[in-house]
């Protein structure tokens, strides 16, 4: 069964049923001791690109936004291992659509969306919401993304089996007051603490 870890603010680690190790946008909390098989980066942001973090195996493979979104109108779709990587849109007023992307992820049957640093993009509504997704990421900080009732209407729209606030909270891990306002205005809301690892 894989596995995913909420490391904090926008950090994750999945876990694939064969032991493969995937972290997206490692800088925060913890968990960074298990050697991984892919580093996923969203952006260039300080708070997303802490490389030095995750321990790595020999083989491992760096895969950012620059791999992932090369021109204005080429978003690559990448197998590694049991993990096929596409990248999706991802922008707002200080997220340039040129420098962000955020990641569809399909491994053992599931599909998973981290949506990287964004607002609502007119992908959601159309092939995001037509992918069937099981787990959904989206930030909600209303700083540097949007906003948590965004946030939640964004997640009406996918129809998402489950969506998680994260980002919340700039310099924390999380923020459990934003969390809670979005699991009231989000019908598929999954909540997740720093530190928290789940089944999927």
């Amino acid at each position: 069964m894989a596995k995913l870890l909420y490391q904090g603010h926008g950090s994750l680690r999945l876990t694939a049923r064969d032991g493969y190790v995937c972290y997206i946008d490692p800088y925060a909390g913890e968990g960074y001791d298990v050697p991984a098989d892919l580093i996923l980066v969203t952006h260039q942001h300080y708070d997303h690109n802490a490389l030095d973090l995750p321990a790595r195996k020999p083989s491992c493979i760096v895969w950012q936004n620059m791999d992932a979104h090369p021109d204005p109108t080429t978003y690559v779709t990448k197998i590694f291992g049991p993990l096929e990587v596409t990248a999706t849109v991802a922008c707002n007023q200080n997220h340039p659509v040129d420098e962000c992307v955020g990641f569809l992820v399909k491994v053992d049957g599931l599909v998973l969306w981290f949506a990287g640093d964004t607002s609502h993009t007119d992908q959601m509504e159309h092939e995001l919401a037509d992918a069937h997704i099981d787990y959904a990421f989206l930030p909600g900080d209303g700083i540097f993304n949007m906003d948590v009732d965004e946030a939640a209407r964004c997640a009406n729209l996918l129809g998402a089996q489950h969506v998680t606030p994260i980002h919340l909270r700039p310099g924390k891990l999380y923020s459990r007051e934003l969390a809670l306002r979005f699991a009231k205005l989000a019908s598929n809301a999954l909540l997740l603490k720093p530190g928290q690892e789940i089944d999927l």
